[in-house]
């Protein structure tokens, strides 16, 4: 391993020992990024740093500028409406409605309204921040165990991360080149297996102790059809942005800025009393979108200045190239970035670990299948490279989210015990361990079966 190589890795250490200490992400990306480009032209003369320096005219133009990013702030602002409208509260709602009179049933309608926002807002931390301060107080007040209420809505917040359309579902299939659709379609299945194994756990909990749960919920049946008849619109929404993208009649740009004008109809619509839009609550709604999508691009331009600093220290081709004559199992590499995604989980934020880590795994799995020109009947992992970028970016997108509720860390964890301030957070994190035990065996199913997320694409595409 040469000179250049190894002030990669120095890079990379001082980059992950920064992210640790929870300094901003987007100031450490390029404060590495620069650093470690002074140091390679230090090292190795004909790197200039003078040329390097010369791309940042217009490096963040081209980053801001790029139209494949413009989906983000889309789906952000349909988000921030979304709650501004009040349809965040009409969600959790019309799923107590449904469910409401089971034991348990008041959780599980948390699980689903998190689903249901997550498919709207595509944010993990904010759909635990916008269903915690919607549901919280309802599971408090119909006696919920204070275990079971918190554990369910930080693990119902992780389904924002993949539930469709995902601002980082988005990012993933921007690194590997991957189709925005095809990635949607991909994470549907598994999203929903999440949903399902949430709510098994929630009804296996109760069963097994009654007491954390009330047996019925106290709508009358006036409010209860009150409930699903406001679900209409969401529903609606919903299936006009994921039956739009799957049928094609627009991409996902379009389907963003659809979705967009359907919520500020709505709310146009619905005008009076907590759901209409009025111009403060639109005001809110574009000023939270501003610093949200303002943060995520200039993280964004940051993973931009990074990936220069490893591509130009040759680490990422030497890991690939290693990884391809090592004679390692290729299961056994890919369960252990896995492990290690986890890990990172504890220590740093979701994005940052899909901009830092992904450059460097894909190129390896890229060589352990076979090569860039792998085929179904030749590669390692069973299928050729296009299925792979499917497949290891809904596995790489469930450890993600695992650690949203993993120790120490955990943020969604912590953004539900900034609102139960009279629960230690170490009893949030013993309310989410059985969501967490059931994550586990959902990674194990998706690595048995890639077919759970390859088959809706494949089926689309034909």
């Amino acid at each position: 391993m040469g000179e250049r190589e190894l002030i990669g890795i120095a890079g990379l250490g001082v980059l992950f020992l920064l992210l640790a200490l929870r300094m901003p992400v987007g100031l450490t990306m390029i404060g590495v990024g620069i650093g470690g480009n002074y140091a390679l032209s230090i090292a190795a003369p004909f790197l200039r740093f003078e040329p390097y320096l010369k791309q940042f005219k217009t490096l963040f133009f081209g980053n801001v500028s790029s139209y494949d990013l413009s989906v983000v702030p889309l789906f952000i602002l349909m988000g921030y409406l979304a709650s501004e409208t009040g349809m965040s509260r009409d969600l959790f709602h019309g799923m107590r409605a449904l469910v409401g009179r089971v034991r348990g049933g008041l959780a599980i309608a948390a699980i689903a309204a998190c689903a249901g926002f997550g498919a709207v807002c595509g944010s993990s931390l904010a759909t635990a921040s916008t269903m915690g301060r919607v549901a919280l107080p309802e599971l408090r007040r119909m006696n919920y165990s204070v275990r079971l209420a918190t554990g369910s809505l930080a693990a119902g917040g992780t389904l924002g991360i993949l539930i469709p359309p995902s601002v980082a579902l988005i990012v993933y299939a921007i690194i590997v080149e991957a189709s925005i659709i095809s990635m949607f379609q991909a994470a549907l299945i598994p999203g929903l297996i999440a949903v399902l194994f949430f709510i098994i756990t929630i009804v296996v909990s109760v069963r097994l102790k009654p007491d954390l749960a009330p047996a019925l919920d106290d709508l009358s049946p006036a409010e209860r059809r009150s409930a699903l008849i406001r679900l209409i619109p969401i529903l609606g929404l919903f299936l006009a942005v994921i039956l739009g993208l799957g049928a094609g009649l627009f991409t996902p740009t379009p389907a963003a800025a659809v979705a967009v004008f359907a919520v500020v109809a709505y709310g146009l619509v619905a005008r009076g009393g907590d759901r209409g839009l009025t111009f403060g609550r639109m005001g809110t709604a574009l000023r939270e979108t501003a610093v949200t999508a303002g943060m995520i691009t200039f993280i964004l331009f940051g993973a931009e200045v990074l990936k220069s600093f490893f591509s130009r220290s040759g680490l990422p081709a030497a890991l690939a190239e290693w990884a391809g004559t090592s004679g390692l199992d290729p299961w056994g590499v890919l369960i252990a970035m896995l492990a290690i995604l986890i890990i990172l989980g504890c220590f740093m934020e979701s994005l940052a670990m899909i901009l830092v880590v992904v450059p460097f795994f894909w190129p390896a799995l890229v060589s352990l299948n076979g090569g860039d020109y792998a085929t179904a009947d030749t590669a390692a992992y069973g299928m050729g490279n296009e299925d792979l970028k499917l497949w290891f970016g809904i596995l790489a997108l469930v450890v993600v989210e695992l650690g949203l509720i993993t120790p120490p860390v955990g943020l969604n964890v912590f953004i539900i015990s900034a609102m139960a301030k009279d629960t230690p957070i170490s009893e949030v994190f013993r309310g989410v361990a059985p969501f967490f035990s059931v994550e586990i065996i959902r990674v194990g199913l998706l690595l048995a079966a890639p077919g759970l997320c390859l088959w809706l694409p494949h089926l689309m595409a034909n």
